[in-house]
């Protein structure tokens, strides 16, 4: 039952207990002993930490098995939770279970798990169970996401080529008349494919409302040889033709040592070909410090595209 439970986010039914051999008792017992706990009717967690403690990932792929396991072999996972599923990055970290039930039953929402009236769900198996398809938990989940997830989760459904361009086409049609959509509208043009986070979307979106947007997104630098170098996550070309790059580190991604070996050699690497300028930014700095900094680049390039030319025998003069 251990896979079982890995498979559904530490979750299994009171059916599957009782088809692997622990009975009702043995339930009691590991509930009473809190080994376990049983965040509704029927289902049981075996994971110890609490929820809140868990990856995010891995809780929002719990809120999906939670209503599915809730409600049954006809529950249908859909909106936020069919896309966790899915893989698609950029969902908030809490997302309330949802389902709707294919055979149309008139159950009602308990313990926090939404039941939700859609007809004719398109689905896709996924880990044994039905699940709304990419574009229809799309057009599910989008008219109640803020700005920040909405643009995030398309642009990984695009990276991920789990949506294409027809598909968005579609889901834009989809939401078309929802509560909600209306809202949508001036967001559909942000979209971008290329952004390889949800950290780096955030960025972006950020500088977009500061006025100072890239020119470009997975800027490639190659030396003089024509190889390539290394690549940005966004880039703002400076006015002597330079780029100025921005990385966003996500902790995940560059924490090991390997990897924190790898980045640095890329970025000196970057540094010696004399095209860039090289600015890194974590989640902790979008608040205060992302915009500024990078504005702060940005004119200082423009302030010295304005100074007259200076001798390069007294540049290094002083430099020496």
């Amino acid at each position: 039952m251990l896979a079982v439970a890995v498979r559904q986010a530490g979750l299994v039914s009171s059916e599957q207990c009782a088809a692997h051999g622990v009975a009702r008792g043995a339930r009691t017992r590991l509930v009473s002993a809190r080994r376990w706990s049983q965040p509704t009717r029927g289902v049981f967690d075996t994971v110890v930490s609490p929820p809140h403690e868990r990856h995010p990932d891995e809780r929002r792929r719990r809120a999906a098995w939670l209503g599915m396991l809730a409600y049954g072999p006809s529950a249908i996972a859909v909106g936020a939770c069919a896309l966790a599923l899915h893989g698609v990055a950029g969902l908030p970290i809490v997302v309330q279970p949802e389902v709707t039930l294919a055979d149309g039953s008139r159950l009602r929402s308990r313990d926090g798990i939404r039941l939700r009236q859609f007809a004719g769900v398109t689905t896709v198996v996924v880990d044994g169970r039905r699940i709304a398809s990419v574009e229809a938990a799309l057009i599910q989940a989008l008219p109640a996401l803020a700005r920040t997830h909405a643009v995030a989760i398309l642009d990984s459904a695009l990276n991920k080529r789990l949506l294409d361009l027809e598909g968005m086409a579609r889901v834009k049609a989809g939401v078309r008349g929802r509560r909600g959509a209306a809202r949508l509208e001036p967001w559909w043009r942000l979209v971008d494919g290329r952004s390889e986070s949800p950290l780096e979307t955030d960025a972006r979106l950020r500088c977009l409302d500061a006025g100072i947007a890239p020119d470009d997104l997975q800027v490639v630098i190659r030396d003089d040889g024509g190889r390539f170098v290394g690549r940005g996550d966004l880039g703002w070309r400076l006015r002597d033709g330079r780029w100025l790059l921005v990385e966003i580190d996500g902790r995940e991604v560059h924490d090991t040592p390997q990897a924190l070996y790898s980045d640095r050699t890329r970025q000196n690497r970057l540094l010696l070909t004399g095209r860039v300028d090289l600015l890194r930014f974590i989640r902790a700095d979008f608040p205060h410090h992302l915009v500024a900094t990078i504005r702060q680049h940005l004119a200082l390039d423009a302030a010295n595209s304005r100074r007259p030319g200076r001798d390069a025998r007294f540049d290094a003069r002083m430099r020496a």
